[in-house]
């Protein structure tokens, strides 16, 4: 089974209150370390064709985007959603409202 090259998450949760305070870390096995690029970053109004190589994790903080995976349905994406592409993820990038994400 083939599986899609975009995951989309819908946030349900309120953006204020307390978070329970955060997990305990735990490691086992062989660590393996990485170099992650974190930021922001903010896109006007357009349209661009779209092709990662490499995992990307976004979370979406203002704005309203498109994005079109190859031979699949547009999702749009608003403020409090977040989204992973995969390494082959292909389509379009559509910004309607000026976006920032994360």
């Amino acid at each position: 089974m083939r599986l899609p090259s975009a995951t989309f998450c819908r946030s349900t949760l309120p953006l204020r209150g307390d978070s329970g305070g955060g997990a305990r870390r735990h490691f086992s096995g062989s660590r393996t370390f990485c170099i992650w690029n974190i930021g922001i970053r903010e896109a006007i109004r357009g349209k661009w064709r779209i092709q990662y190589d490499e995992w990307e994790f976004c979370h979406v903080l203002s704005g309203i985007s498109v994005i079109t995976q190859e031979r699949r349905p547009a999702v749009t994406l608003r403020a409090g959603d977040s989204f992973v592409l995969r390494p082959g993820f292909g389509g379009t990038w559509e910004v309607i409202e000026t976006t920032r994400k994360m």
